[in-house]
């Protein structure tokens, strides 16, 4: 039995029970591509997934990533050089899935990370794009002071959706510290 300690593998736990029915995948911030390489792993065939960042170093290392340790040939992977907000310009009709892993890139500079204006804008844009049994996947970081506003602001938001159209959890390891990464869990229940 795989321990669940954090965060994120929570999400890929989640993720990996809906990914088997996705056909459109966005992962909104593609980072050093360790969402994106999850995703590519455990897509079914013939799905497209679409990974945002806005450091072209970030896309560079995904794109590597991808290639080095994923050699399927029945799946779509598009990199784009964009932020999340601007996933409408790129991703035609509905999405199943999609995937936020916030904050700053790991081993980049920490002054450069996800902004709450674009996270939430990105967010409402993915709720409108979702297929009704689609899912949304948000790990927030608190530890540092966007991060603290970025995960505040994203747990109102979540707590706000009307329960007729969605289902919303907020998993945190409360022994952990005062400032552990959660998991904003997303489902669609209704049109």
């Amino acid at each position: 039995m795989q321990v669940l300690s954090n965060s994120v593998q929570i999400s890929h736990t989640l993720l990996k029970a809906a990914l088997d029915r996705a056909q459109i995948v966005v992962d909104a911030t593609a980072g050093n591509g360790n969402d994106t390489l999850f995703l590519a792993q455990n897509v079914r065939r013939g799905t497209v997934i679409y990974a945002f960042d806005i450091q072209a170093q970030a896309l560079c290392h995904a794109r590597e990533k991808i290639h080095e340790f994923c050699k399927r040939d029945d799946i779509e992977v598009n990199f784009i050089h964009a932020s999340h907000d601007e996933v409408a310009q790129y991703v035609n009709g509905s999405i199943d899935l999609a995937v936020f892993n916030l904050g700053y890139l790991p081993g980049g500079d920490h002054a450069v990370t996800t902004k709450c204006e674009t996270t939430l804008n990105a967010l409402k844009i993915m709720l409108e794009k979702l297929r009704r049994g689609g899912h949304i996947a948000v790990v927030v970081y608190p530890g540092h002071a966007e991060g603290l506003k970025e995960s505040q602001l994203i747990k109102d938001f979540a707590a706000s959706l009307a329960k007729k159209y969605f289902t919303v959890g907020w998993y945190q390891m409360i022994n952990h510290n005062n400032n552990a990464p959660a998991l904003c869990w997303i489902e669609k229940v209704g049109e």
